[in-house]
């Protein structure tokens, strides 16, 4: 069920995305923290919209979270054309830095679960430092196989024994949601957040595209540049996909 305080969504190709902006959602999270109310939210773009379309169950993930936060320009547009002005784009990496900054002025703790090799250890002794008082309560890299039950049951009891009032999910899309969805009843976390990248951006292995190309909605491209072989498919199969299914909806061809 979705927090009724920020009432106001945006139906994207059957994705109900939170109208809301980084100040907002953030004040909101952090209420939820401080009452320790469960709280799940995912950080989606153009890539998320579209894997939704092919996978219902993931887009019912997306749509059951507490929060599904525009983290895309073409989210915050179509928005914004739809009614709902008082949108901007939640980048994954900000929010984090945002609400880490919250936890060490309050002797706050967080979980890093994701990222590759090291990543997770990196990011946790970087936030430690650049936010003095936030403790870490722990972290995990994951293999990139499903869990076993014996793992999955010993991850658990470590997240839920180490005390933390976040826990940062760094996998890709669609994988982290599907795990945050799946383990989030056994989880005793105030919050649980999917931020894919942020591992990777906030300790300096992504570069951030200069800002006029975030505001044009071209980060897409620049992050294509840095990872070409990685990234070339996804890009140039979601963004055409997204343009004709957005043309569908609008001429009646298909619904969402």
């Amino acid at each position: 069920m979705r927090n009724p305080v920020i009432s106001s969504h945006t139906n994207i190709l059957g994705v109900s995305i939170s109208a809301t902006t980084m100040e907002n959602v953030s004040a909101e999270i952090l209420k939820r923290i401080e009452k320790e109310t469960p709280t799940f939210v995912t950080v989606t773009g153009v890539h998320g919209i579209i894997e939704a379309q092919d996978d219902q169950d993931f887009k019912k993930i997306l749509n059951d979270s507490d929060f599904c936060v525009p983290d895309g320009m073409p989210l915050v547009w179509l928005s914004k054309l739809a009614g709902n002005y008082e949108v901007e784009r939640v980048f994954g990496p900000d929010l984090m830095l945002r609400l880490s900054a919250f936890l060490g002025a309050n002797n706050g703790s967080a979980f890093y679960y994701g990222g590759a090799p090291g990543v997770a250890q990196e990011l946790a002794d970087t936030m430690a430092q650049s936010y003095p008082g936030l403790q870490t309560a722990g972290t995990y890299y994951p293999p990139f196989r499903d869990l076993t039950d014996a793992e999955a049951s010993s991850i658990v009891k470590t997240i839920n024994l180490s005390g933390a009032d976040v826990v940062w999910v760094g996998l890709s899309t669609p994988k982290q949601e599907r795990w945050m969805s799946k383990y989030r009843p056994n989880l005793n976390v105030p919050v649980l957040l999917g931020v894919g990248a942020a591992f990777d951006y906030n300790i300096g292995r992504i570069q951030r595209a200069p800002s006029w190309m975030q505001q044009c909605g071209l980060e897409w491209l620049y992050r294509l540049i840095q990872e070409p072989r990685r990234l070339w498919k996804r890009y140039f199969r979601n963004n055409p996909l997204f343009l004709y299914y957005l043309f569908c909806e609008k001429t009646g061809l298909k619904k969402f």
